[in-house]
């Protein structure tokens, strides 16, 4: 089977890569899989941030002071 597959060269720290070698002996996987999948996983969580951040675009901006007002008057912080 053909993979779009694109090599590129990463620094990582020595105590990092430790790890992932590691996890790579552990799992069964290459390291560069679970490179991958960790950079999957943080573009997702990007893109799902993106999207919350477009749903809520319309809702009023509220000031920090305000809110810390609002928080101390209900009791929540002192």
């Amino acid at each position: 089977m053909k993979t779009n597959t694109k090599q590129t060269t990463i620094y990582l720290d020595a105590r990092l890569h430790h790890a992932l070698r590691i996890k790579a002996a552990e799992t069964d996987l290459t390291m560069s899989k679970l490179v991958e999948e960790a950079i999957k996983l943080s573009l997702a969580e990007d893109s799902i941030d993106l999207a919350a951040f477009d749903q809520r675009k319309k809702e009023p901006s509220l000031a920090f002071e305000d809110v810390l007002k609002k928080l101390r008057k209900n009791g929540k912080i002192r």
